[in-house]
């Protein structure tokens, strides 16, 4: 055996978890969704939920009820949670400006790491953590998880594989009906652009992840236009835009155009969520009819996919047959920093008015 090898076997050892041991989980944060996500580890017949913290008490209650049987440990101090060595792995459900901080604290305590999405709000973020993920031999899994969805896995690699060609356009929309709610329990830091980062970043974040993967690309520039239209001073001190119109360009000369509101009729006819993909060959329609419709109108348009079933929690599960040693990442750091940085690119060309360059963010990946 070479000496490579050998290191990579005995990396490989120390990375991966006994395949017959419970994987001792903790949950921080755990709000809409966190408890979700703390469903799906409970669901895992490998795993124990070793810690929850929260600051609010009745969520801690609730959560620590939920997870009654592993009788974890409770607290309102999340640091007390990374410094238990019957955790293995940590969760981050928590608003998105505390991702950063606490999913670097948690890799650099020799914890495997899911950190929900965005796992930034600004570059400076998505670059502290990108560092780190580097660094950590744990496994890292951004909470983008479209990218566990089969339905989707079958589409963009029907694209990937060249059913409509070189790429030319993306059109993509993520639509509400309404706000947040105003006094709900994610309106005291929802409506904070420096905490949530605005409808973009913190939801939208998925759409442009999926966008990215469909073109096989990151964008390079962005420019735009975000307000507020409808909520003009709801709730009172807002800073979060109620809508937005971008246009990316990625390096081929391809566009995608992105709109974002919270004003879309719910019996609006067609989709408030949609994504085409244009062509050479055709355009496919990823997430509605899940088919391709080619350019020669001989050929009849093709589906996408024949509907797979959609596993329970696969993203959740994804993650912990990556801290047993077996499966592959389809949302590692890298892909939780491009599609927070493609957010924050349009974000950032829509507050500075101007167009704004993937260069100018500073990260390196």
């Amino acid at each position: 055996m070479s000496r490579r090898t050998f290191l990579l076997s005995s990396a490989a050892a120390a990375f991966a978890q006994a395949p017959n041991e419970r994987v001792g989980t903790a949950v921080i944060g755990t709000g809409n969704r966190g408890s979700y996500l703390l469903t799906s580890v409970i669901d895992q017949p490998d795993t124990r939920v070793a810690a929850i913290c929260d600051l609010k008490p009745d969520r801690l209650d609730k959560a620590a009820s939920a997870a009654g049987k592993d009788n974890p440990f409770t607290t309102k101090e999340w640091r007390r949670v990374i410094e238990r060595k019957d955790v293995d792995a940590v969760y981050v459900a928590t608003p998105p400006h505390l991702h950063a901080e606490m999913a670097i604290a948690a890799l650099e305590a020799g914890k495997h790491v899911y950190c929900e999405k965005p796992i930034g709000v600004n570059a400076r973020q998505v670059r502290d953590i990108v560092r780190a993920a580097k660094k950590s031999n744990k496994v890292f899994v951004a909470g983008q998880q479209m990218r566990s969805m089969s339905s989707l896995i079958a589409a963009v690699g029907k694209i990937h594989a060249g059913v409509i060609g070189e790429v030319y356009q993306i059109k993509a929309q993520r639509h509400a009906s309404a706000d947040l709610p105003h006094d709900g329990t994610s309106g005291d830091w929802y409506f904070d652009v420096s905490k949530s980062g605005g409808y973009l970043i913190e939801q939208s974040v998925h759409n442009l992840d999926l966008c990215n993967w469909a073109a096989n690309m990151v964008p390079v520039k962005a420019v735009g236009f975000g307000s507020v239209m409808r909520y003009k001073g709801q709730p009172t001190g807002r800073t979060i835009f109620d809508n937005s119109n971008l246009v990316y360009e990625y390096a081929n000369g391809a566009k995608m155009t992105f709109t974002q509101n919270v004003f879309h009729p719910r019996r609006l006819p067609n989709s408030n969520q949609m994504v085409y993909v244009y062509g050479e060959k055709g355009a496919a329609d990823i997430m509605t009819t899940a088919s391709v419709y080619f350019h020669d109108t001989a050929t009849r348009e093709e589906p996408l996919h024949t509907k797979p079933e959609e596993p329970k929690h696969a993203h959740t599960r994804m993650f912990f047959d990556l801290v047993k040693g077996t499966g592959t990442n389809r949302a590692d750091w890298k892909v939780g920093a491009t599609a927070a940085l493609t957010a924050i690119l349009g974000h950032d060309a829509m507050t500075r008015q101007r167009v704004v360059t993937m260069a100018e963010l500073g990260v390196e990946l």
